[in-house]
Formats: structure tokens, C-alpha cells, sequence
């Protein structure tokens, strides 16, 4: 298991139209995709995300990208790691996961096959 750099972060929100709008005002752009369950923006190659049904207790979540999103857990759960969400594809062939550390931590893991880093 190989990580490939930081991909995706996302940040919890409960007002998705005014996060929104703040985002695109700050960084000069229209998100890519705009769901009422999603809002992405492409800044430099990398997924900003806002997502109206995460936890704010769990803070913005970041994600690493890797080849293998179920070899990637089984790697972290070996270390003593828990699965906090198990892998699933969530469109587009996209596949995310999250862990979660002894120390309480969550560590994000996403396989995007559309994914080209600039």
C-alpha cells in the first residue's frame, strides 16, 4: 500500500447555499459539481469539498489518494487502526474510506480514477 499524496478536503457545513457561495467568491470559481447532498471545487487539481451531512465533531476530513481503497484499510486496521466508514463508491468510480486511529484521528483514503495532479 502506497499513499499518493494528499486529494480531498472536506469540510462539514449546515448552510450549503451560503458555504457555497463564500467558497466561490474566495476562490474566483464555480464548483464543478453542485448537489444538495455535495459541492466540489477543482482548486489546482485537488477536491475542496462541503458536505452538509458530515459530523462537525469530526472536523474537516482530508483524504489521501491510493491505488487500492480496501488494500489501504486492510494497512491501517493491521496497525491498529478501526474502520470509521468501510470503503465505498460513491460515483464515478470514485471509492473513499475512512480510518480511524488509536489516538482518535480520522484519516481519509480515496481512489478517484479521474484524479490528475498538476
Amino acid at each position: 500500500m502506497k499513499l499518493l499524496g494528499l486529494r480531498t478536503i472536506i469540510y462539514p457545513t449546515t448552510d450549503l447555499a451560503r458555504d457555497k457561495e463564500w467558497w466561490a467568491k474566495v476562490l474566483g470559481i464555480a464548483p464543478y459539481f453542485d448537489e444538495t447532498f455535495y459541492v466540489g471545487f477543482n482548486v489546482g487539481g485537488y477536491e475542496l469539498g462541503l458536505d452538509p451531512n458530515a459530523d462537525f465533531d469530526d472536523g474537516p476530513r482530508t483524504y489521501f489518494g491510493v491505488e487500492d481503497v480496501d488494500e489501504a484499510v486492510r494497512v491501517f486496521v493491521e496497525n491498529n487502526c478501526s474502520i470509521y466508514e468501510k470503503p465505498s463508491e460513491v460515483g464515478g468510480g470514485i471509492v473513499v474510506a475512512t480510518v480511524q486511529r488509536p489516538s482518535g484521528q480520522l484519516i481519509g483514503l480515496i481512489y478517484n480514477p479521474s484524479f490528475k495532479a498538476n
